[in-house]
């Protein structure tokens, strides 16, 4: 029984690796081959933040969660409300 689930498993590899072959062998899966291995190589490139930058946005940050905040409890207000006006 596992000797027939291990073949299974060797064909599928293998039939996907062929498919994988195949799309590499047309112009459009070696454009998408080299694209990807430049992408790859290069990796990612962090440039230096100026320090004023950085906190004008944790401030922004700061500032962004207190509006959030006060909507949040608005919203919970006008809820409340509704709620206590359909009781009486």
């Amino acid at each position: 029984m596992f000797n027939s689930f291990k073949t299974r498993a060797h064909a599928v590899i293998d039939n996907a690796t062929g498919k994988v072959v195949a799309v590499i062998d047309n112009a459009t899966g070696k454009a998408v081959a080299v694209v990807g291995g430049m992408t790859a190589a290069t990796g990612s490139a962090f440039a230096a933040v100026p320090a004023d930058v950085t906190t004008a946005m944790t401030d922004a940050k700061a500032d962004s969660l207190t509006v959030a905040g006060l909507a949040l409890i608005i919203i919970i207000a006008i809820a409340a409300f509704k709620y206590m006006k359909k009781a009486v």
